[in-house]
């Protein structure tokens, strides 16, 4: 019934410091035990006999923190379990601040064909007040270096609705990224997540974020200039260039399953979403094939509702012939209401046989998703 998934994640859970926003498992380099850990997280990869993926993607925490040695030995024992010629794309994620020009290398002279640079923002000011460590000198230096290496496909992310940004910061930050000429660019807004300095801060009171009114028109504004300038608003939060869509993401959008390794990755397999240990020595000290803390086997509500979700964050939407193959049932009989009066709301297109939003219902996405949680209903 299931088949083997073509994807990947590989998480590194080190950092040298800790972002204010950041709810990602993850846990300061210093001291971490980083050798032993690259071996069991090839360790756990040897185990699940993965021979052909479509997609690799190594994330973090911050990647890049690597020594050169270090990602050289993960790189290389990745490779050597498959067959590249199946694999289309191998990302891997940096910061511009710990970008080196030995792990630069190591990098072009591996199967890695895609970088993602964790930029958030070329506001000096925004960036000390977020708690990144890099500045916007090192952002063009580093994709400076990328590009004389050989890397064509390089992302970068940037946040906006940041503490104190201003509609002017966000069209300085859009601006440049432009003048840099890459595919593809992630834009998300800031969400407070727990266990963060920021959350902390808004809890106290001491956090000053632009009001729901400025964060839509920075939305807006960013969706249209894109668009202006050639970049397909394929996603909620992504941007490309035709050919540059990020296809290990799109995996996740189309409701796929994929195989996380490593401390705190998530994975779905056989119907089962599962999450491992998080705690780096925890996660050392269980067996390469019982890493997992936490399995879920998905309901067919579950399955359907999640469809829904990470469907409708694509341009693309829900092919309604799709969802009835896969589900084997009536699209109709589930959702028709709550699709008429989301037309009539002008919060997701008349097209019966893709459901898709606009960009109305792209700026109000959760009041969107919510309308396809399914009361208790006999399949």
């Amino acid at each position: 019934m299931f088949q083997k998934p073509n994807s990947a994640y590989f998480h590194i859970p080190f950092c040298s410091h800790i972002c204010y926003y950041c709810d990602f498992a993850k846990v300061l380099m210093t001291g971490q035990p980083v050798d032993a850990y690259i071996e069991a997280i090839i360790e756990e990869f040897q185990s699940l006999k993965i021979k052909k993926l479509k997609t690799v993607y190594i994330g973090g925490g911050t990647p890049s923190v690597l020594s050169a040695q270090q990602l050289e030995r993960l790189l290389t024992a990745i490779a050597d379990q498959l067959d590249l010629d199946f694999l289309e794309e191998f990302t891997v994620e940096a910061n511009p601040g710990d970008l080196s020009d030995d792990v630069i290398k190591v990098l072009a002279h591996s199967a890695v064909n895609r970088i993602s640079l964790g930029v958030q923002t070329f506001n000096n000011t925004l960036l000390k007040k977020i708690g990144r460590t890099h500045n916007e000198a090192q952002v063009y230096d580093s994709i400076e270096r990328l590009k004389r290496a050989g890397f064509e496909n390089i992302t970068i992310d940037l946040i906006y609705a940041l503490p104190g940004q201003t509609m002017e910061m966000v069209k300085s930050d859009v601006d440049k990224f432009l003048a840099l000429d890459l595919p593809h660019v992630a834009l998300y807004s800031l969400i407070l997540e727990d266990h963060t300095v920021f959350m902390n801060r808004q809890r106290r009171g001491l956090l000053r974020l632009p009001s729901e009114d400025k964060n839509a028109d920075m939305y807006e504004y960013i969706m249209d200039i894109l668009a202006q300038h050639g970049y397909q608003h394929y996603e909620v939060s992504n941007f490309g260039r035709p050919g540059f869509e990020s296809k290990h993401n799109i995996t996740y959008w189309d409701n796929e399953e994929y195989y996380g390794i490593g401390a705190g990755a998530s994975g779905y397999l056989s119907g089962v979403r599962y999450k491992n240990y998080g705690p780096v020595h925890h996660y050392l000290k269980a067996a390469a094939n019982d890493k997992r803390v936490n399995e879920e086997v998905l309901s067919k509500k579950s399955q359907i509702e999640e469809e829904m979700f990470l469907g409708l964050r694509k341009k693309s939407g829900v092919l309604v012939e799709k969802f009835e193959a896969k589900f084997n049932c009536s699209f109709d009989k589930l959702y028709g209401e709550q699709i008429t009066e989301l037309i009539k709301q002008k919060l997701l297109y008349d097209d019966r046989e893709r459901i898709h939003m606009t960009d109305k219902g792209f700026e109000l996405g959760n009041n969107v998703f919510e309308k396809f949680l399914l009361d208790d209903v006999n399949f």
